[in-house]
């Protein structure tokens, strides 16, 4: 008789994550909890909610910042300034084993909700304070937009052309905040298995795109000059560049070694004579040449349609790349032959959605739940909180829950 292994559980089932969150960060980190099968209670503003919820319409009607970072979320909504609202929160968190919040600098504090306060009153809460130049230090108070962030960490210095500077495409800021607050918990958590106790965790996002600035940063500190902006080439490996193709297409490709450039000259520029030429045969010589080895791919791969460029390259052992747009990424043919889209449910019906990057062999999927619509739980945990029909219906009546 086989014996068929039932799958593991997610590693969070059983967690109840409490988060007073808005924008991207927090949001973010606390989706990552949510997948990994931790309950996660979700508290918004009741005019309006999440600030995020307004950012645009394009996934049918709801934004995309909030469909990609709340799925799986109960949403309470809740006026934070009546005693009343305030009193729901502190309920909801001693029962909680974590608390996560990026309220503006102080407020949090002011309504007793910040990591110090929770960890006092409840040992064994985790609670995370996110915030965007940290507690202290004269930045403490200043707003930290994720573009205002990129900025003040360098990111901005070392991204673009040498003409123009640019910001990253994506909210890197808040990301590498998200993504640290996540591995945060996640280790509070084992430490809690062993002694018991919570404690606050702290992420600024300066510190964590800091953290992310590490090679021109230490490039900078110890050589004395940061990298230089090359936009998709690479500042000291030559070739290393996005070409155009017969086709309209670009290709990118990146040349490590000598060995390599010898079989980029023979197999696909061909053209034998430059694998030894003295001009190219080495990456020092090829960096000095950068404007005719540049030519020299530019002509060879201008005259290929992209799938022949790509064919070649790949044929020669040479790295390589499609310069892909964001529609063209949503029908990856690697993620495709992955199966790595699903559907969630949301207010306006299922959206397709990626299976996230943590994968447990052997144990349940991901736990992918719906995206919720503005206080579409509030009764359900109000009344699991021990509130009957009629003391909910109060607080809906004088406008502190929705």
């Amino acid at each position: 008789m086989i014996h068929r292994m039932q799958p593991e559980p997610l590693p969070l089932e059983g967690i109840t994550v409490v988060a007073v969150e808005q924008a991207v960060a927090a949001p973010f980190a606390t989706r990552q909890l949510a997948d990994l099968g931790a309950r996660v209670v979700k508290v918004e503003r009741i005019d309006g909610g999440d600030f995020a919820r307004g950012y645009d319409t394009a996934a049918r009607g709801l934004a995309s910042h909030f469909v990609w970072c709340n799925r799986g979320k109960e949403s309470v909504a809740l006026d934070l300034k009546d005693p009343r609202g305030l009193d729901v929160v502190r309920r909801l968190v001693a029962d909680a084993d974590v608390f996560v919040q990026n309220l503006a600098q102080g407020a949090a504090a002011r309504l007793g909700l910040d990591a110090a306060t929770l960890c006092a009153e409840h040992p064994r809460l985790i609670a995370v304070d996110i915030s965007g130049y940290g507690p202290s230090g004269p930045y403490a108070g200043k707003r930290a937009y994720d573009m205002l962030v990129q900025c003040e960490a360098g990111l901005v210095s070392v991204t673009g052309t040498p003409e123009q500077p640019v910001k990253a495409g994506i909210p890197a800021a808040d990301i590498a905040a998200a993504m640290y607050a996540f591995s945060g918990v996640l280790a509070a958590l084992v430490r809690r298995g062993t002694t018991r106790r919570g404690g606050p965790v702290e992420v600024s996002m300066l510190d964590a795109l800091a953290e992310w600035m590490g090679h021109p940063l230490h490039h900078a500190m110890h050589d004395g000059t940061p990298p230089a902006r090359t936009g998709l080439a690479h500042a000291v490996i030559v070739p290393y560049d996005a070409y155009s193709t017969a086709d309209g297409g670009r290709v990118l490709l990146s040349v490590q070694n000598d060995r390599e450039w010898r079989r980029l000259a023979q197999q696909v520029l061909r053209r034998p004579e430059a694998a030894d030429d003295p001009r190219f045969a080495t990456n020092a010589a090829r960096v000095v040449d950068r404007e005719r080895v540049d030519a020299l791919v530019a002509e060879a791969l201008g005259a290929l349609g992209t799938d022949e460029a790509v064919a070649r390259l790949e044929a020669a052992g040479i790295a390589c790349a499609r310069l892909r747009d964001v529609r063209e990424v949503a029908e990856h043919p690697q993620l495709a032959a992955r199966n790595r889209w699903r559907e969630v449910g949301s207010p306006v019906g299922p959206l397709r959605a990626l299976l996230p990057p943590i994968t447990l062999p052997g144990g349940e999927d991901a736990r992918m739940g719906s995206v919720p619509r503005l206080g579409e739980h509030t009764g359900v945990v109000l009344r699991a909180l021990g509130m009957t029909d009629t003391d909910v219906a109060e607080l809906r009546r004088d406008g502190v829950v929705r």
